[in-house]
């Protein structure tokens, strides 16, 4: 008996125009798509097998990420990211290996050893934020990524000052910013973009300064080998001293290419995640005020494990990843087995592409969806079929409470000290950088200190 599939309907465009849509309007690609063919739509690849085949319905979802992972592939998914991550990437395996390389790294970021690093991301923070100079524009974009990348450099790979982490900083930064730039964004869809023509050209110049980054991350490996302190406690040192269940610990190989995931992971994403509250906070006064008045409850001294607990907080923080998901979907899943979704028998080869977007748009679900209310995340709690903004399913993010967190104690660090505002009030609409939506890299605001207000005893 021959099996029967079938794929929903999808637009008929040249590739060229399709893939034009994708890279320079991520946003209005799939409103666009949603709105003409529904909730579930296919984009015909030239391959006969490899369609993509979009969903967002929370049944979809659900039955997507808790299928037996045996019928997907997601490593192959990810292998446009193989230049910077490495082969050994957590995010490149499959099946058992991957299970394994997840077990080992997610211990350091859950529990109180996450809280641990908190006092790190609030010190950073100040650094950078007192630098401005009060009403003056900048680049909050920028300032972000500093912060977040310092955080990577100090709780994860353990340095905090030095030649090696001035060099890592800058090294990294310039990589990040390059490959994410809009010219560069499209190399991570056009394989003819990513060409090596010596040292002055694009993809030549991205290769020599990963070469440079990696002699420096093995440069830290072999010093940090040679010491003796037992006491360490950044997640560079906890995932050398972890083993697996045969005793055996990480090769060197293996340590360089989950740093560089890690890094990758929650510098970038978490940067824009922190630039668009600041944007929201601003757009929206009644949003400010509550914020602040939240914080007030707390007074000036306060425990950081008090922060990561204030439910408006959390709130605003939830809204800003729904409204605009930093990285639009899910991982893809490449069907390795056939498998029924809503209805539809996927055949091998077929590429499930779960969208957090769309999922985070269902006008059933969020009520006036395009409109970033806080309100709705205490008023209800929602699925992580519903609401998945680090994925979901045994692929979801491992540095999810980290990033939450670190969200949480930058906000109300800056937020204490100053009144952040816009130069420019008109709304702004996502761009891509890389793999994630952001806002402009050039989106402005001015630094103002904030009013203090008379404390208000700790809500006990």
């Amino acid at each position: 008996m021959t099996a029967t599939y079938n794929l929903p309907d999808g637009p008929q465009m040249p590739r060229w125009l399709r893939m034009i849509k994708f890279i320079s309007q991520p946003v209005k690609y799939v409103d666009d798509f949603a709105k003409t063919y529904g909730d579930t739509f296919t984009i015909r690849s030239s391959s006969s097998d490899n369609h993509l085949v979009y969903f967002s319905q929370p049944q979809a979802l659900e039955q997507i990420f808790t299928a037996d992972s045996s019928h997907f592939e997601v490593g192959r998914g990810n292998t446009g990211l193989r230049f910077l991550l490495g082969d050994r990437s957590f995010m490149l395996s499959d099946g058992d290996r991957h299970q394994r390389q997840r077990q080992l790294l997610a211990p350091p970021f859950h529990g109180e050893r996450m809280r641990a690093y908190g006092e790190d991301i609030q010190k950073i923070t100040q650094q950078v934020s007192h630098e401005w100079q009060i009403s003056k524009p900048f680049k909050i974009r920028e300032s972000m990524q500093e912060i977040t990348l310092r955080v990577i450099l100090r709780v994860v790979f353990g340095l905090n000052e030095g030649e090696l982490f001035e060099e890592l900083r800058r090294s990294l930064s310039d990589l990040l910013d390059f490959i994410t730039s809009p010219l560069m964004s499209s190399a991570f869809f056009f394989q003819f973009m990513q060409k090596d023509f010596g040292t002055w050209s694009p993809w030549g110049w991205v290769l020599q300064q990963r070469q440079k980054i990696d002699r420096l991350i093995y440069a830290l490996l072999r010093e940090r080998r040679a010491q003796t302190d037992q006491n360490r406690q950044d997640i560079l040192s906890l995932m050398m001293a972890a083993r697996y269940d045969d005793g055996q610990g990480m090769s060197d190989e293996e340590l360089h290419d989950e740093l560089m995931t890690l890094l990758v992971a929650g510098h970038e994403t978490t940067a824009s995640a922190l630039t668009w509250a600041f944007y929201w906070i601003d757009r929206l006064p009644e949003v400010r005020e509550k914020l602040l008045k939240e914080l007030n409850t707390i007074g000036v001294n306060h425990d950081l494990s008090s922060v990561g607990k204030l439910p408006y907080l959390t709130a605003v923080c939830q809204e800003t990843l729904r409204i605009y998901p930093i990285v639009m979907t899910a991982f893809p899943r490449i069907v390795k087995t056939p498998i029924k979704i809503m209805g539809y028998e996927l055949r091998e080869g077929t590429v499930i592409i779960p969208s957090i977007y769309l999922a985070h748009h269902r006008e059933e679900v969020y009520p006036q969806p395009k409109q970033f209310k806080p309100e709705r995340f205490l008023e209800r709690q929602y699925s992580p079929y519903e609401y998945l903004p680090f994925g979901g399913g045994n692929r979801r993010c491992i540095g999810m409470a980290f990033a939450q967190y670190e969200m949480k104690i930058v906000l109300a660090t800056v937020l204490s000290d100053f009144q952040v505002s816009l130069v420019n009030k008109r709304p702004v609409r996502p761009v891509r950088r890389g793999l994630t939506v952001a806002t402009p890299a050039g989106m402005r605001m001015v630094a103002t200190p904030q009013v203090k207000r008379a404390n208000t005893p700790a809500l006990v």
